[in-house]
């Protein structure tokens, strides 16, 4: 049998693709990595436990954690870190160990236009960029998905900011639109590369069928909460004083002891800006190819996001 390696699957995304492996191949063929294993719930580790995985606490820091988690692995997901301006050391760690174990294929989750030039000046882009490049010129079997950003960022993370701002919800994505995808989506088609039904050496769109505009997911939520926000379309420099009021820093050198979510300004207001820009706006229907169904809409999944305003959530690390 194969042994099926997922990444950080304590995190939001790799989670939900460590379930459906799980589901799909048996826990026994499934090794799983943690950042930290002080923050998995006791719930999610007894049922990992009673799947049979194999369980690793392998931060992408820790070049011998890594290398010891991957051993006798066959494919692995290697799903991109958090930590801006750190991760392409990280994420080099975590490719040479699956090397270095012979690891036969990575999949990697990449972001939108990675190696395209127009998508540079984005804050979250040279990290992918530069992860991208380090796969190819290894020789090794690789798959980049290049994911869109999430629509549960824009019916979680936003509508939290927006009730700490007097129920503004500012913006500089002005009335710009993105197919933005759903996270469910997003590990499905993880979950498909990970099993094998990608091509090698070739990126996918993992984007949404829908285009939508931020405005239009601010009365969405509207809509479905009965909450009263308000979008508010501004340049850059007042976004970035709105954020800076939440105590967000605008680098990611900052101080983030007082902020409620773990991403600076940059990353904040360069992801709205490209989608004023019209830099998401783009079709795509590699989902569909490799999960056979096709991507949720946002009005889909906002009772999801229910609980945001239902339990006044106030900080990234409640968040589903």
């Amino acid at each position: 049998m194969m042994r099926y390696i997922v990444t950080g699957a304590d995190g939001k995304l790799a989670g939900r693709v460590a379930d459906n492996m799980i589901k799909t191949v048996g826990g026994e063929n499934v090794t799983l990595t943690v950042w930290n294993m002080q923050h998995v719930s006791q719930d999610r580790l007894d049922r990992w436990h009673k799947a049979g995985v194999r369980l690793f606490e392998a931060n992408y820091d820790d070049v011998d954690a890594l290398n010891k988690a991957f051993s006798g692995g066959d494919r692995v997901y290697i799903v991109s870190g958090l930590e801006v301006g750190k991760r392409v050391q990280q994420h080099k760690n975590a490719i040479d160990a699956a090397i270095n174990q012979n690891v036969g294929h990575i999949t990697y989750s990449s972001f939108v236009g990675a190696t395209d030039p127009k998508y540079a000046h984005l804050d979250v882009t040279p990290d992918h960029t530069a992860t991208e490049n380090y796969l190819k010129e290894t020789g090794h079997p690789y798959t980049a998905l290049r994911n869109s950003l999430y629509i549960e960022n824009y019916l979680t993370m936003y509508p939290m900011l927006a009730l700490a701002s007097n129920n503004v919800w500012a913006s500089t994505a002005m009335e710009g639109r993105a197919t933005l995808v759903a996270k469910d989506d997003a590990a499905d088609a993880a979950t498909a590369a990970l099993l094998g039904k990608v091509s090698d050496f070739r990126s996918y769109n993992i984007f949404g069928s829908q285009s939508i505009s931020v405005r239009e997911l601010c009365q969405l939520v509207n809509n479905v909460s009965g909450l009263n926000l308000m979008y508010d379309p501004v340049d850059d420099e007042t976004y970035y004083q709105y954020l800076e009021k939440l105590h967000i820093p605008r680098t990611i050198t900052g101080d983030f002891s007082q902020s409620p979510v773990p991403f600076s300004g940059n990353d904040i207001v360069s992801n709205d800006d490209s989608i004023r820009d019209g830099l998401l706006d783009i079709p795509s229907n590699d989902i569909e190819i490799l999960t056979g169904h096709k991507p949720k809409t946002a009005k889909d999944i906002v009772h999801e996001s229910s609980y945001v305003w239902e339990n006044h959530i106030t900080n990234w690390s409640q968040m589903r």
